[in-house]
């Protein structure tokens, strides 16, 4: 079975060379996948193929094989206001891609550009599924036992209880579907492990979740998160995101620093020649781009968002992530659990 996905060819900071290159490895290696990218037909052209493609502003034009393109009359810029962007550029890719997914042309949506507009323009496009309040943004964390599920990322700065509950039960059911770990453990996050630590939202949150039909662990602290205590994270928006950034600023400052000490003598050279091999495994698992980018959870779609600096390596997992969460039916699991 074909598997149609639109990508947004014009977002990100290296949109759109890293975007196509990373779609065309993707379907070099699965020829199940099928990429739209959307965006401006001239830039796309120069780096897909020689022979330019007619403008396929209403529909979508084959260009090679696996690959089709729809033109895009404009872009959402990283730093406008998400809001006013998608409201007054109908004509831009996110909101052309997603629109794609709407009306089931495209069975999933993937971009690097905008975070806000991304989220915003699948709260429109896509809707909300019933029983979910507020989406969330999911990201996976590689930790020191197994990767781990934090959410949310970012998208709500501000929750009640009721939100982090539900948040539970999506992460729940992203960790089973995705990573394939049977009742996956739920922790908390929080300044203590104890019952009663923690702010109001917290405290409220922990009765909520002893009551809710999933395997919960209980208050975690930030620790725990990057020893991989449970297989899903859960906290407010902007809890999650400080903790991601600030694991991937320690990721990055471990592996410079980890270079300088390698080449300060011979010996620590030959050292680190020796342990080449595991440094790259290392190197890998811990490197965000192994993992494509963040789900957005919650909305009636699969709606894959990658960093900004993505480039192709990112591009083709993220496509590969949303292949998965297609073929596990994540969109119907998490429907079923809103509604329990």
């Amino acid at each position: 079975m074909k598997i149609r996905l639109a990508l947004d060819a014009m977002g990100g900071d290296f949109a759109p060379a890293e975007i196509v290159e990373g779609a065309k490895e993707a379907v070099e290696s699965n020829p199940d996948i099928e990429i739209i990218l959307v965006g401006e037909l001239d830039k796309i052209n120069a780096y897909l193929s020689k022979k330019p493609a007619k403008n396929a502003k209403n529909g979508t034009n084959n260009i090679s094989g696996t690959i089709n393109v729809l033109a895009s009359g404009e872009n959402i810029d990283m730093h406008e206001s998400a809001a006013k962007a998608v409201k007054a550029k109908k004509d831009s890719s996110i909101v052309l891609g997603l629109d794609l997914v709407k009306k089931g042309k495209a069975d999933a949506f993937i971009s690097a550009g905008n975070t806000g507009a991304v989220m915003t323009a699948a709260l429109f496009g896509l809707g909300r599924i019933k029983g979910i309040d507020r989406p969330a943004i999911v990201v996976t964390l590689p930790t020191a036992a197994k990767p781990v599920v934090l959410l949310d990322a970012g998208a709500n700065p501000e929750c009640k209880p009721k939100n982090l509950e539900q948040f539970a039960h999506m992460g729940s059911s992203f960790s089973e579907k995705l990573l394939g770990i049977h009742n996956p453990s739920i922790g908390l996050l929080s300044i203590g492990t104890e019952k009663g630590k923690g702010d109001d939202l917290v405290k409220v949150s922990h009765d909520l979740l002893e009551d809710a039909s999933i395997n919960f662990y209980g208050n975690i602290e930030g620790r725990d998160v990057s020893n991989g205590t449970t297989d899903v994270v859960v906290c407010d928006g902007f809890i999650g995101n400080v903790v991601l950034k600030t694991m991937e600023g320690l990721a990055s400052v471990m592996f410079n620093e980890l270079k300088e000490v390698i080449k300060s003598t011979t010996r620590t050279k030959v050292g680190g020649m020796l342990l080449s091999s595991s440094l790259k495994k290392l190197q890998t698992r811990l490197n965000q781009d192994t993992y494509g980018g963040a789900q957005l959870l919650g909305v009636n779609g699969i709606c894959i968002i990658s960093h900004g600096s993505a480039k192709k390596k990112a591009i083709k997992n993220a496509i590969f992530l949303a292949k998965k969460s297609i073929e596990q039916g994540l969109v119907d699991k998490i429907k079923l659990e809103a509604h329990l």
